[in-house]
């Protein structure tokens, strides 16, 4: 008689180690860590630049899309955020 296959283990969905939590909890503290900076960063902006209504479009993407945002996705948008950051900075530059 054949040998019948045994369904795959649990072992191959869980992490070894826990590294694989700890490795997600390190990622997501990092970007939590870099979208504190980029908001800090707007709230400076906001009082010099004012009603500029790009503000209201990257605090939108620093909080909204942000969190409805996995954690791969959400490098994107604050690479997004960070450069809406820099094109209003060149702008109350230039004003």
């Amino acid at each position: 008689m054949p040998k019948s296959k045994t369904p795959p283990s649990s072992q191959a969905t869980e992490p070894s180690n826990g590294r694989s939590g700890a490795s997600f909890r390190r990622r997501y503290d990092e970007l939590e860590r870099n979208r504190s900076v980029l908001v800090a960063r707007l709230a400076q902006l906001r009082s010099r630049a004012g009603a500029h209504p790009a503000c209201n479009q990257a605090l939108k993407l620093l909080n909204e899309t942000y969190r409805k945002s996995s954690l791969a996705q959400r490098i994107g948008v604050l690479q997004a955020a960070s450069f809406m950051l820099d094109i209003i900075e060149r702008l109350t530059l230039t004003l």
